[in-house]
């Protein structure tokens, strides 16, 4: 092999290797901008989750003032969901605001003249069609931290990914015990 050869099978491999390098970084940076965009849709069904709660609070306060602990407790769940940072702290906040609307709509139960109000059960769909957005934008949001969680962790991408710092993702996930437990259905009267 002549000098010339040998320079041109450096300069070939030279020239793969920044390629390789190239399309490697822009697969990462264009998995992060799909995971903050994925976590922007899900804070903005959230946003509309929050400004819906206290609409709800006000019309449950009409029918049922003296339960004044349960609606303290969903506008203070509400907060914390609010103030809460990053996929892991919201998980958990949403939880706990999860569970305090539960309770809401379970005193509903009990005001038959409140659920006989148009407001409060337009209030009531509204909130579970918004429900249902963020389940699809918390499953959708998972699936490219999994894609590019995976993608940073497996050779040889992993090196490029080190390199440019590319971090891991936080899943958004289910962390209350009562969140996985399957509702109890009971029918006939107590005894």
């Amino acid at each position: 092999m002549s000098g010339l050869s040998i320079g041109l099978i450096v300069v070939v491999v030279v020239a793969l290797v920044i390629v390789f390098v190239i399309v490697t970084y822009n697969g990462l940076v264009s998995l992060r901008v799909q995971c903050d965009n994925a976590w922007s849709d899900i804070d903005v069904q959230l946003k509309r989750r929050y400004d819906l709660i206290p609409n709800l609070v006000e019309t449950v306060k009409g029918y049922a003032a003296h339960e004044k602990t349960t609606l303290e407790g969903v506008v203070q769940a509400r907060n914390q969901a609010m103030a809460a940072q990053g996929p892991a702290a919201k998980a958990g906040a949403e939880n706990m605001l999860t569970g305090a609307l539960r309770q809401l709509f379970a005193l509903a139960e009990a005001y038959p003249q409140l659920r006989a109000v148009e407001s409060f059960n337009q209030l009531q769909q509204t909130l579970n069609q918004i429900e249902d957005t963020i389940q699809n934008a918390r499953r959708y949001y998972n699936a490219v931290v999994r894609d590019f969680n995976t993608k940073i962790a497996q050779f040889p991408a992993n090196i490029i990914a080190g390199m440019f710092n590319f971090k891991s993702r936080e899943f958004f996930e289910i962390s209350a015990p009562a969140e996985r437990e399957v509702p109890k259905v009971q029918f006939g009267a107590a005894q």
